[in-house]
């Protein structure tokens, strides 16, 4: 057994001590104060020591780090979460079955899920306490830092290639190139299970990369968010505001009505209340998608003019910072009209200071949105805001997502091929609608539908012991329960509108808006907080 321990020490120390990787070492602790009493004899101590200093790793019990216990699938995932200062999500909707929410690491699972990091090993199963082989690290290193994985042939050439998986050869590749893992007489050892005393070392030559370790303390650039206000009182608003990711209020308080006339129902003591708190305020205008009222305005030079002018006089009287112009079910004859309205009012908010947003739909080649002229909007509006739901919508003949990922991606790169990236911004739904369907059929042909908020979405789900089924292609859960009926749900949860938040991070876009503000659980300002930090992170410099 000596003979063992004594030859494990070498090979440890052989993959994980030799090598320089070319990287500045951080300075490490000459005698540092012990947490552990069970680390004197490790080579990794000093690395153990200043990662849980960091409070990257942790011991398995007060007083113990087990520094030659395999380290767990689990422990391992947590370790990158917190490398990655990501924050542990405590998620709705649980991402595998074998991960309950009363475990220690579950909000540490869900977040790798939520960015794309964690894998399970089938069935909807994560296994977390199983140990994890040296091949499953390589993977996860590379994909926590966003390294391309290499298909080129491995260099050095490991003798026991072929005991290598065949979906992780890339990523040994990339993180023997990377020099943060190496092998022993000419072996990679794969399947062997990952000491605690190794993953420290091998976490600590991570953590020794300064560029990129740079990059994930550095502050990003906040983005645009939009929170609209619908169904809530100014109190309810301002504490859902308050819990919320939201720097830019858009209450409904404009409207416009026959005759051109605009009402107004301007609260100043959210104005006052906005100013406090450091929050923007650009006020929702609604045309309550009546289709005569609107052509009666656009059509008209007279009342155009006239209507624009109040919208300045209530910009400027209530010294707001834009407007959010949501006019919707215009009759497709009112094209140009409506262009040569956008035009006029962005001169004319643009001469006092203030912004203009213009909210439109997924192109659908429909009367719904052929009065949207996408390429001209975006040369007189500031922002464009695509309304990134009602895939299926309430009434629809089938039942469907709200807003599946593929749905919401195909919307949004179509709108960029006429509008730049930075100037627009997705809205994510934050509800979900109930279907009541007929059985047995595909597409399963809508009965009924009602909205709900995603905290009903929460309740149902308890309620009737719901089992959702994670579906890849969407992009998100689906559902079902019977209640003298057959109901079918499509969820929006963290997880789906994380992916979406990600999808629409990685092309650029100026921020994001949310219908409605008061329809989301906890859970999802964290997601997404994890998704634009996760998204700002470039790991290629």
């Amino acid at each position: 057994m000596k003979r063992r321990a004594k030859l494990l020490i070498l090979i440890s120390m052989t993959l994980f001590g030799s090598i320089s990787c070319g990287l500045q070492q951080p300075a490490l602790a000459s005698k540092p104060e012990s947490p552990f009493q069970d680390i004197d004899g490790s080579y990794a101590k000093a690395e153990i020591l200043a990662l849980h200093n960091d409070n990257i790793m942790k011991g398995t019990r007060p007083g113990f780090f087990a520094p030659k216990q395999p380290m767990t699938r689990a422990e391992f995932l947590t370790t990158l979460v917190r490398m990655l200062q990501l924050t542990p999500v405590q998620a709705k909707v649980p991402s595998y079955i074998d991960v309950a929410p009363s475990s220690w690491y579950y909000g540490y699972i869900q977040a790798a899920a939520e960015i794309g990091l964690a894998s399970g090993t089938g069935s909807g199963a994560f296994s977390p306490n199983r140990p994890l082989s040296r091949q499953e690290a390589a993977a996860w290193i590379v994909r926590a830092f966003k390294q391309r994985p290499s298909s080129n042939s491995i260099l050095p050439a490991y003798r026991d290639r072929s005991e290598i998986a065949a979906w992780a050869l890339p990523y040994v590749n990339a993180v023997t190139k990377l020099q943060f893992m190496g092998g022993y007489e000419g072996q990679f050892q794969p399947n062997q299970p990952l000491s605690r005393q190794e993953a420290a070392s091998l976490l600590y030559r991570v953590h020794a990369h300064k560029t990129w370790m740079n990059e994930i303390d550095k502050e990003a650039k906040p983005k645009i968010q939009i929170g609209w206000q619908y169904g809530q009182t100014r109190e309810q608003y301002e504490h859902s505001i308050l819990q919320s990711n939201v720097n830019v209020l858009s209450p409904r308080w404009l409207f416009l009505e026959k005759g051109g006339k605009l009402r107004d129902y301007a609260d100043p003591s959210l104005i006052t209340w906005a100013k406090q708190h450091d929050k923007a305020i650009w006020a929702m205008l609604g045309n309550g998608f009546d289709m005569e009222a609107t052509h009666e305005l656009l059509s008209s030079s007279a009342e155009t003019a006239s209507f624009i002018q109040s919208l300045i006089t209530f910009v400027q009287g209530y010294g707001l910072q834009g407007i959010n112009l949501d006019f919707e079910n215009i009759h497709p004859e009112d094209r140009p009209y409506f262009t040569r309205f956008i035009k006029l009012l962005g001169e004319q908010m643009h001469e006092i200071g203030a912004i203009l947003s213009v909210n439109v739909s997924p192109e659908l080649g429909s009367d719904w949105t052929a009065a949207f002229d996408y390429e001209a909007l975006g040369k007189y509006a500031d922002y464009i805001v695509l309304m990134g739901y009602d895939e299926h919508w309430s009434g629809a003949p089938y039942a469907g997502p709200v807003a599946s990922l593929p749905w919401v991606q195909n919307g949004l790169d179509t709108l960029r091929r006429d509008v730049a990236e930075q100037q627009i911004i997705l809205a994510l739904p934050l509800y979900n609608r109930d279907w009541t369907i007929k059985e047995n059929s595909s597409p399963p042909p809508s009965l009924a539908s009602s909205d709900i908020s995603l905290p009903k979405q929460s309740e149902l789900m308890r309620q009737y012991k719901i089992r959702p089924v994670w579906n890849d292609t969407l992009g998100q859960y689906s559902a079902a329960y019977f209640n003298g009926s057959a109901h079918r749900l499509w969820l929006e949860d963290s997880r789906s509108l994380s992916l979406k938040y990600q999808m629409a991070e990685a092309r650029g876009i100026a921020g994001f808006a949310y219908w409605h503000i008061g329809g989301e659980t906890p859970d999802i300002w964290t997601s997404l907080s994890n998704a634009e930090r996760y998204a700002s992170y470039s790991f290629h410099k």
